[in-house]
């Protein structure tokens, strides 16, 4: 009769080109270490090689939502069980130094010991598509914010027959008209050909990226009433795209009630009102 196979645990420590792989047996002995390619061949090859050790029981992966996420969903097709693994402790590090084998048989040694716990997320559904979405269009704003900014900056120190035309316009009418500016190319030389020009491309950046924002805000407006709806109709069993985590239906509204109640509670309403600010001459 031919023994059973041993039980053993892994963990990987995640990079952009490479992620490094340990295995480690259930008295947490190390068994083998090895540096893989970042790529699907690369996912294949690092999986095959931890079963030659034994039954792989689960698999430690740090940074599941940035470089281990292409790794985290190959293993999750393959139907092994993923824990989400956080940075090594700096204490280890401390002792040990910074390696890639030694962060992968951390990775390993939290699952056996139950520090890690956490299941990550799929992403690999609706909810993955309104977060990209959104990670874009915050870039978005930020730099319509920036841009915005340095517009007003300009106009500032601007000649002052740009600054008095423009003294009592709003924002959105700065932007407007900076973006009609029609400077010479040939005097630039000139301070206010110059000015002219630097708060056209501003303005029309503004413009620009106003356009991108409504056109990501349109994206998700139908994604979002996807994921209400489906969350409204979904059953006790946890959602895929959250890891197991669903929150409670009635989460936000015991939010606002709770707000709402610390607001007009005497003990936090002011004794004397806050004095008005003084208005902008």
């Amino acid at each position: 009769m031919t023994k059973n196979r041993p039980i053993v645990i892994g963990g990987v420590d995640t990079h952009g080109y490479t992620h490094h792989a340990a295995v480690i047996d259930t008295s947490g002995r190390i068994l083998g270490s090895e540096e893989f390619e970042a790529t699907s061949d690369g996912y294949r090859k690092l999986l095959a090689w931890i079963r030659r050790f034994g039954d792989l029981d689960r698999l430690g992966v740090e940074g599941t939502g940035t470089y281990g996420a292409g790794l985290c969903r190959h293993l999750l097709d393959q139907g092994v069980q993923v824990v989400e693994v956080d940075r090594p402790n700096r204490r280890m590090r401390r002792q040990h130094g910074k390696s890639d084998s030694i962060d992968a048989e951390a990775a390993a040694r939290s699952v056996l010991n139950g520090t890690a716990t956490a299941e990550p997320k799929h992403r690999d559904g609706v909810v993955e598509s309104i977060r990209v979405l959104r990670v874009a269009k915050s870039g978005a704003v930020k730099a319509r914010t920036a841009a915005t900014n340095a517009l007003k900056a300009m106009l500032v120190t601007a000649p002052d027959e740009l600054r008095s035309t423009m003294a009592q316009m709003s924002t959105a009418e700065i932007v407007d008209t900076c973006s009609k500016f029609r400077p010479s190319a040939d005097r630039l030389s000139e301070p206010t050909q110059g000015v002219k020009l630097g708060m056209r491309s501003l303005a029309r950046r503004v413009i620009q990226l106003t356009e991108e924002i409504k056109e990501l805000d349109a994206a998700m407006r139908p994604l979002v009433r996807h994921a209400a709806l489906g969350n409204r109709h979904r059953s006790r069993r946890p959602a895929p795209d959250h890891g197991g985590r669903q929150p409670s239906p009635n989460a936000l509204g015991s939010f606002l009630c709770s707000t709402l109640r610390r607001r007009t509670h005497p003990r936090f309403q002011r004794s004397d009102p806050a004095p008005s600010s003084p208005s902008r001459r």
